[in-house]
């Protein structure tokens, strides 16, 4: 085969490949959002808080500057985690969302340290994908209903479940290798 032949088959190939994923990835956030206990509109709702939420603390200038803080909303609860340099910082960040429509409540879970390294933001996307994983195996928890978020090895458990399923989710977590500590955010029904 041409080189130039080889890198146009395998051009198309990765597109093709992609093309699987994104059907493959579209298909599972429909099944997820089909089992989701929150409405549909409880749903946008929080994806729409979470970027007002962004856009509020990267625009402030005491927010934006040198901190890393992760904004994640179910249904109206909002998850702030990350690092700051002081306590003034932490409170205006809880202070800017905090008001903002759609917000029923704030988990101030925002550590004064100094911002975590990528390395470190990977092995937490990591732990995140052990203690989802080992959630959606477990037939006791609905693993669908229950977000994790991992900032610096802490485990944040977001959802709305029976407080057997917290239990059960909780034990889980505090399993998975390389979780340091668990942090329930759940909505108790």
């Amino acid at each position: 085969m041409k080189p130039l032949n080889l890198i146009n088959s395998l051009l198309v190939l990765a597109l093709l490949q992609g093309c699987a994923a994104a059907v493959v990835a579209g298909g599972a956030t429909a099944v997820t959002a089909a089992n989701d206990r929150r409405t549909l509109g409880a749903q946008i709702d929080d994806k729409n808080v979470v970027l007002k939420a962004q856009r509020a603390l990267a625009e402030h200038p005491v927010t934006a500057e040198g901190s890393n803080i992760n904004v994640t909303s179910y249904n109206g609860i909002l998850l702030l985690t990350g690092q700051t340099r002081n306590e003034q910082i932490r409170q205006q960040a809880q202070a800017l969302v905090g008001t903002l429509d759609g917000v029923r409540d704030v988990k101030n879970q925002i550590r004064l340290s100094n911002n975590t390294a990528m390395t470190t933001r990977t092995r937490d996307g990591w732990i995140s994908t052990k203690v989802k994983t080992q959630l959606l195996a477990d037939e006791q928890v609905s693993g669908l209903n229950i977000k994790v978020v991992t900032e610096n090895a802490e485990v944040f458990l977001m959802g709305i479940v029976s407080e057997q399923e917290a239990a059960k989710a909780v034990d889980i977590a505090r399993h998975v290798e390389g979780v340091a500590r668990v942090i329930r955010a759940f909505e108790i029904r």
